[in-house]
C-alpha cells in the first residue's frame, strides 16, 4: 500500500528551521535516533519506521538541510487522522520548534478538516492549544507497549 501524492508539498518556516512534508528529505536516520528515545517506540524496528513513512502523510523539521525532528499522522485523508510519533531533538527544543511541528502536522491541509485522535502521558497542555480535548478513559489499546516510568 502506498500512498497517493500529497496535496503539497507543504514547507513552511519557523525561524532558521524548515518543516516540509517531501517525503524524500526524510531522514531514516535521524527518525530511527529520534523514535528510539522515546517512551513509545524505543523498540521500533528500523524496517517498520521505514514503511512508516509511505503509509502515512510525515513532516519533518530540518535546520541546515539535518532533519532535527519528525511529525506523522495515519489517516484515510477524508474522516480520520491519528497524530502520532511527534518528537523534537532534545537539542532544539526550548524555541517554540516542537509547537511549530504540531501545528504543522495537526493543520497540514489534507487533514486540517478531519477528525483528529492522539495519545500522550506528557504532553497534553501542547494539543489543547490547538483545539484538543481530553477524553479520560475513552481510549483503548491493542498491542500498546509503554516503557515503565522510571
Amino acid at each position: 500500500m502506498t500512498r497517493g501524492p500529497a496535496v503539497s508539498p507543504f514547507t513552511r518556516t519557523h525561524g532558521e528551521y524548515e518543516i516540509s512534508d517531501d517525503r524524500a528529505r526524510l531522514d531514516l536516520d535521524a527518525v530511527e535516533r529520534l523514535l528510539h528515545a522515546t517512551y513509545w517506540a524505543w523498540e521500533r524496528p528500523r524496517e517498520v519506521i521505514e514503511k512508516t513513512f509511505t503509509r502515512s502523510l510525515c513532516v519533518g523539521a530540518y535546520l541546515r538541510g539535518a532533519q532535527v525532528g519528525f511529525a506523522r499522522a495515519v489517516t484515510d485523508g477524508l474522516t480520520f487522522a491519528w497524530i502520532c510519533d511527534v518528537v523534537l531533538d532534545d537539542a532544539h527544543r526550548g524555541a517554540g520548534l516542537g509547537k511549530a511541528l504540531v501545528e504543522s502536522i495537526v493543520n497540514h491541509p489534507e487533514i486540517v478538516d478531519v477528525r483528529q485522535v492522539l495519545a500522550t502521558r506528557d504532553a497534553h497542555a501542547l494539543y489543547e492549544k490547538f483545539g484538543y480535548e481530553r477524553y479520560g478513559n475513552v481510549f483503548l489499546a491493542r498491542n500498546f507497549k509503554l516503557r515503565p516510568e522510571s
